[in-house]
């Protein structure tokens, strides 16, 4: 059955003009008859390039300032109506309908309208009326209509209308309503996530950009991305981003984040948690005492910098085989010595707006949260014990409890001198993190002498306090929270330990 259709009409009602010039051309020199209503009327009349006024159509103005225009009977029976249906074919001969072969539609940018900051007015004047309905109108008749939904679809109908001379197939159409549906849903997803302030227990995302990966976890998974990674970054040099990759990139950026206005930080990241970290007054120092903390792991691993990456620290880099690199910036002649890894991702870090909420699949369904936002200054800490922590020792504890924040539970974290010495990550008990943390710090000789400790969560218990006492580490910062606070809190009173309250516990699973 041939199921190609010449398109003879067209109804085109844009908010944005740009691309569709050389479409209106290619209609005209089909002898395809152009309605159109307002700005787009003006801007195809512009181009001398004939076009019927929707208002002399339907005999009826644009009224309400422009809300009212297409949403007619004779603009929608027009698109509606079944070719091969003789009740639909009586009909609009009755009433003097035309057919409507194509339909081009861009709709009010609501959703760019909220990301400006425009006021609650303006917004409401964005959500677009008449265009979502053309579209799901011109969808819904993908028999005989073709609907092209956003500026997205220009470029395929201008190719068919080019290569087909005005013509589509029943499965072009179908293609290009499918496009339509997400569209008109996505737009709606947005409105209505603008106007839920959570009242309404109802989980709905839609997300526009998917980029295919190699492969998920495992080579036998697949994986897609969902989002926009050129928001987020410049991708100067390397190979393609993996599954792995950008959980890693992820677990790096929200951990940098906590250090944006801080002396020059380095950190490397390894299966989502950091194996080194360090702030110092140089990037180059910063790097190095970061690598030292597990040159080991660091092998393969994901490195992120808050400052710009100079040559001095480039050259340190460039010595350690390393998937990606994410820093603000880079010095030329820094990039031109670490592109010559020809497999080394390097990205430049933006600072679009991150979402502030997190959701992940489990079960038949889908957990949602706020994100972990807080991140404590020396004004959240609550000394407990009757030593106090000097200057110096609330420094390494803030650095630590930072990192803490960021590391899989159970966790505990052992620094000193803003240098991460250790960290025990991930395990089903606090002793065993702990104990996993002293292990690693001295396998790469480290002093625990002085050193302090961070913990996601309370101590049920004074054992971890003890073990840390024995190693030489005299200063904790922990959330509280225990009902049984006082055990760990006579313990460091007993044995001239420091220790403070946070108040907030850290969870990360």
């Amino acid at each position: 059955m041939n199921t190609s259709k010449k398109i003879k009409s067209a109804l085109i009602s844009v908010y944005d003009k740009t691309g569709l010039e050389d479409i209106v051309k290619t209609l005209h020199a089909n002898n395809v008859t152009i309605y159109s209503t307002g700005g787009t009327q003006a801007f195809i009349e512009g181009m001398n390039i004939p076009v019927e006024r929707v208002e002399d159509l339907t005999d009826f103005p644009e009224i309400l300032g422009g809300r009212v225009k297409t949403l007619h009977p004779k603009i929608f029976g027009g698109i509606l109506n079944r070719r091969n249906l003789a009740e639909d074919q009586a009909q609009i001969a009755q009433f003097n309908i035309p057919e409507i072969d194509l339909v081009i539609v861009d709709l009010y940018p609501f959703e760019a309208t909220v990301a400006s900051g425009a006021s609650h007015q303006d917004i409401i004047e964005k959500i677009d009326i008449g265009g979502i309905s053309l579209i799901r109108a011109a969808a819904k008749n993908y028999a005989d209509v073709v609907i092209v939904p956003s500026q997205a679809q220009y470029a395929s109908l201008l190719e068919l209308l080019i290569a087909q001379n005005g013509a589509t197939t029943l499965e072009q159409r179908q293609t290009f309503s499918g496009d339509a549906f997400h569209v008109s849903s996505h737009y709606d997803t947005q409105i209505f996530n603008y106007f839920n302030k959570g009242e309404r227990k109802i989980f709905k995302e839609s997300v526009q950009t998917a980029h295919v990966l190699r492969y998920g976890e495992n080579p036998h998974q697949n994986g897609v991305f969902y989002g926009d990674l050129d928001s987020m970054f410049d991708k100067l040099h390397g190979k393609e981003l993996s599954y792995n990759n950008l959980l890693d990139v992820d677990a790096a950026v929200n951990l940098m984040a906590d250090f944006q206005q801080d002396e020059p930080t380095f950190a490397i990241l390894k299966h989502n948690n950091a194996c080194g970290l360090a702030s110092r007054p140089t990037l180059k120092e910063a790097y190095a005492a970061a690598l030292a903390g597990d040159p080991v792991s660091a092998f393969g691993g994901i490195l992120i910098a808050n400052k710009t990456v100079d040559l001095a620290t480039a050259e340190l880099v460039n010595d350690l085989f390393c998937e990606v690199i994410i820093a603000p910036g880079y010095n030329n002649d820094a990039f031109e010595l670490l592109q010559s890894k020809k497999n080394r991702v390097i990205l430049v870090q933006k600072q679009p707006s991150l979402p502030e909420k997190q959701f992940r699949t489990i079960l038949n369904g889908v957990l949602v949260q706020d994100k972990d936002l807080i991140t404590e200054n020396a004004t959240h800490l609550t000394p407990v014990t009757t030593k106090l922590a000097t200057a110096q020792e609330i420094d390494d504890l803030l650095f630590a409890n930072k990192l803490v924040k960021h590391t899989k539970s159970n966790t505990i974290v052992l620094a000193k001198n803003k240098q991460l010495l250790a960290s025990g990550t991930g395990q089903t008990s606090r002793v065993d993190a702990l104990s996993q943390a002293i292990h690693k710090a001295k396998s790469f000789n480290f002093d625990l002498t002085g050193a302090v400790m961070a913990s996601d969560a309370f101590f049920p218990f004074p054992d971890c306090v003890e073990i840390a006492h024995n190693e030489g580490i005299n200063t904790v910062i922990q959330p509280g929270g225990s009902i049984k606070d006082t055990l760990s809190i006579d313990y460091c009173n007993e044995n001239n330990m420091a220790m403070v309250f946070t108040g907030n516990r850290h969870f990360k699973h």
